[in-house]
């Protein structure tokens, strides 16, 4: 089934249906509507597992504008790799990468990342992903200055493995849709994507690989990352995260909305 968007008639139906269908269906129609009117977004913007690795770290409390700088620092000395922040004094690790702000404690957790992937891995990412999803992202959580958000980042972007990314933006959606209320933990909005997501795989994503559009600043240029072929599950989750921060960042923000323009309006519990 091609994912096209839809009609003036079957958004009403949506509507008048929406008492009875499930949140899962609901978020079903929400991938459908908005990656028909974006594409695909392209996320994450990088060159190498270990590059979303390490802006997955600095991305934590600061924008994604500081991460690259800090990313281009790494990148122009040549050490954005595992063996490059290995063999970099933690004072000089600290200086590259201090536009993206709490530089002392990142520097050190990158530094305790490449001690973990040595110990456990011989260094080896191929060898950390191939792990089972739940053992590794269990592995992740454990590590210092690790959180559900950074390791499910790293799962997904990096490693290829079906794990949704729940951040900020997805919690101010969903509840400001109803699909959620504020006591929700992290955990049952991920496993709410998980069912919600899953039965998309059988669709076809009708996009071409090197489409991206999107409002704003939302979606990016493909690399080589962004652009290569994935499993059916992974790359639905991927996009939904992408899709949902475009939504975000430029309909639904935290202070101002501007629902009128956003492809989600029709779907408002207050459309009716």
């Amino acid at each position: 089934m091609l994912l096209n968007e839809f009609s003036p008639a079957v958004a009403e139906g949506f509507l008048q249906g929406r008492q009875s269908m499930s949140a899962e269906e609901q978020l079903r129609t929400y991938f459908r509507t908005l990656y028909a009117a974006w594409g695909r977004q392209h996320w994450w913007p990088a060159e190498s597992p270990f590059e979303v690795i390490v802006g997955a770290y600095l991305t934590q409390n600061t924008s994604w504008t500081n991460v690259e700088r800090a990313l281009k620092n790494l990148r122009e000395a040549r050490l954005l790799s595992a063996s490059g922040i290995r063999r970099t004094p933690l004072r000089k690790l600290e200086k590259l990468i201090r536009p993206s702000g709490y530089f002392r404690q990142k520097a050190q957790r990158l530094k305790t990342f490449v001690d973990f992937l040595d110990q456990n891995y011989g260094g080896s990412l191929a060898r950390m992903f191939s792990q089972p999803t739940s053992k590794l992202r269990d592995e992740l959580l454990s590590l210092n200055g690790v959180g559900p958000e950074t390791a499910d980042s790293i799962l997904l972007y990096a490693g290829d493995h079906p794990s949704f990314v729940v951040d900020t933006y997805t919690r101010r959606i969903l509840e400001r849709h109803h699909l959620i209320d504020a006591s929700a933990t992290y955990d049952e909005i991920r496993e709410l994507f998980d069912r919600a997501l899953r039965p998309l795989t059988q669709e076809i994503l009708e996009r071409p690989s090197s489409a991206a559009s999107g409002p704003g600043n939302s979606c990016h240029s493909p690399t080589k990352m962004s652009a290569a072929r994935r499993e059916a599950d992974v790359q639905i989750f991927n996009e939904m995260h992408g899709l949902i921060v475009g939504v975000a960042k430029n309909y639904c923000k935290k202070s101002q909305t501007d629902c009128e323009h956003c492809p989600l309006k029709k779907f408002l519990p207050a459309s009716k």
